[in-house]
């Protein structure tokens, strides 16, 4: 029966509805263009997430990337000898990815699949990692959002995002969740401080929470002012 709320996906299937701009946002219209002057089109990896790997922080084992766009950071994780599945929601950014990964002759198991759908193993990925992903989800869907990260890691395992920082000069709104609704909107992506980011991740144990460090383009690594890194790991049974 149409708009009765029965269950607690009723209730979030509703909200869902609520933010009617995050609703009609088409990301593969937004990835056609590939020669859009948009930083994270460039096929370089992540300057944190390199770091996190030639410090040996995390080690090779298997990944699941969350909303991985143009898989430049899955493919540099497999170009490390990492087995990485990698789920975004985009045809046109998974394409574009394939062909990346073509291109450099890695191999990469995307997925396109909405990830709050996503099947998979409880309890088999070393890491999880989201770029991107996260400051696009609206503040119901965080506890799914939690439970998958949980669900997914294996004890001791890792979490890290890079996220819009509160009032960033890439985005990253300073609204309340509750002004989510009463605006009907996530205002193009809702921003972080590393205070709210311990609050809502605080069944994770923090290891570095920090701003991203500014990249030359020589570097090899992508990295821009205004987001934010943040390293988690799964507490031991």
């Amino acid at each position: 029966m149409k708009e009765l709320i029965k269950t607690s996906e009723d209730v979030l299937v509703m909200l869902d509805e609520l933010l009617f701009e995050q609703k009609s946002f088409k990301w593969d219209t937004f990835y056609e263009d590939r020669t859009k002057q948009v930083p994270f089109f460039k096929d370089i990896p992540d300057e944190n997430l390199v770091s996190y790997v030639t410090k040996r922080v995390i080690k090779t084992g298997k990944v699941l990337e969350l909303g991985c766009g143009p898989g430049r950071n899955a493919i540099y994780l497999a170009e490390k000898g990492f087995f990485v599945d990698a789920v975004d929601s985009s045809q046109e950014a998974l394409q574009w990815a394939k062909e990346r990964a073509r291109t450099k002759d890695v191999e990469v198991n995307f997925i396109r699949e909405n990830i709050f759908c996503l099947n998979y193993e409880a309890g088999t990925y070393d890491f999880v990692y989201d770029s991107g992903c996260f400051h696009h989800i609206p503040p119901h869907r965080r506890i799914s959002y939690l439970e998958l990260i949980e669900s997914a890691l294996k004890p001791g395992g890792y979490f890290a995002l890079t996220t819009f920082v509160e009032g960033g000069e890439l985005g990253g709104s300073e609204i309340s969740d509750w002004d989510v609704y009463r605006l009907k909107s996530l205002k193009g992506g809702l921003g972080y401080s590393e205070e709210k980011l311990k609050e809502i991740f605080d069944c994770f144990e923090p290891l570095e929470i920090r701003l991203m460090k500014e990249m030359p383009a020589a570097s090899g690594m992508f990295g821009v002012s205004g987001l934010r890194t943040a390293l988690f790991k799964k507490k031991e049974d």
